[in-house]
């Protein structure tokens, strides 16, 4: 036999795999590595099984009433009589949605509020913004003790203070100007004008927490964006408006959201002032059901909240329709800002 076939005899031989013994238990037990990785996974496991069971329950706490509610909205009057219904009606019906349309006045009274609630929040989103920016960026007296007035205004409760804001607007007269103009004190109540006085003043609807975000986030912008600015040339309300505040549009996004929110779910400041209910419509859907009982004579009480149901669904839909499109930039914003401050 020749050397090339003995060569290709050798090539051709398979070569036998030595096979991997099989694990067993005590294997495992004996090797801290493997033991690690294995209660490693497990870990993690139990911990994404608990955070699954964690967002179901705060799911099901925050939507049940929501889907109740639109359950009863659209349910008829056998179904609202009969105990065997509980998650869908027999005989749905949009007769609720279209009687609270119609005692709402809702799209007049919707444009009407909405108006209102985003002129106020942009007012609020400029006057907290330079606020915040001022207390994170110079230095004056006092500096300190402003700060802390405005922590207090956080923390204190609106109704200790609801009825010095009352007197005040009730015979609004600032340093006696009002009687040298016009003869008199003026008499705010019945109007929006209080809201929009203490909003420009930056005392509004929860501007003191608006205040604190812009703050923190100001101050974890590096200083040298604005020096660059001011070698540039460029003076302090262009380096504010045309830097510092595109920078801060997390922070924008995250106050215009909860000021929305807050605004339009308000009625403790549109019954301290008198706020006309054809401006607020959160006030006037805490009087639908009196109002369906004394106009379409419906009086049980039991059919009175399948029509208020549908008027909070009603009242409830600009608000998720906000959220959803502010939604990715609102998460990002309330992430970024968490993390700056």
């Amino acid at each position: 036999m020749s050397d090339n076939s003995i060569a290709s005899v050798a090539v051709e031989t398979p070569v036998k795999e030595k096979k991997q013994p099989v694990k067993r238990a005590r294997d495992f037990v004996n090797d801290p590595l493997e033991m690690k990785i294995l209660f490693g996974d497990l870990k993690g496991l139990v911990v994404n099984i608990v955070k699954i069971l964690i967002l179901i329950g705060v799911s099901y706490v925050i939507l049940s009433p929501i889907i109740g509610m639109f359950v009863n909205s659209i349910s008829s009057n056998k179904d609202a009589y009969n105990p065997m219904v509980f998650v869908l009606p027999q005989f749905p019906t949009l007769e609720r949605y279209a009687l609270a349309w119609e005692r709402l006045d809702y799209i007049p009274t919707m444009a009407a509020d909405l108006l209102y609630t985003l002129s106020i929040t942009v007012i609020q989103v400029l006057i907290c913004s330079m606020v915040g920016y001022g207390f994170a960026r110079f230095e004056f007296p006092l500096k300190k003790f402003l700060f802390a007035c405005v922590v207090v205004m956080i923390v204190i409760p609106t109704h200790t203070i609801m009825l010095p804001l009352y007197m005040t607007f009730r015979a609004f007269d600032p340093l006696g100007l009002c009687t040298l103009i016009f003869g008199g004190s003026l008499n705010l109540m019945s109007t929006t004008i209080p809201i929009y006085i203490m909003t420009i003043l930056g005392t509004g609807v929860r501007s003191g927490l608006y205040i604190y975000i812009f703050n923190q986030f100001f101050r974890g912008l590096p200083k040298e964006i604005e020096e660059a600015a001011f070698v540039d040339g460029a003076g302090t309300w262009y380096t504010y408006f045309g830097i510092m505040l595109k920078n801060a549009s997390p922070a924008v996004i995250t106050v215009t959201v909860f000021s929305i929110v807050w605004q339009f779910n308000d009625t403790f400041y549109a019954n301290l002032f008198l706020v006309p209910d054809s401006i607020v419509i959160s006030k006037k859907i805490a009087s639908l059901q009196a109002t369906i009982a004394t106009l379409d004579k419906i009086l049980t009480p039991t059919i009175q909240e399948l029509y208020l149901d549908a008027g909070i669904i009603l009242v409830l839909l600009p608000i998720v329709l906000i959220y959803l499109v502010l939604q990715r930039s609102f998460i990002e914003g309330v992430e970024r800002s968490g993390i700056v401050g």
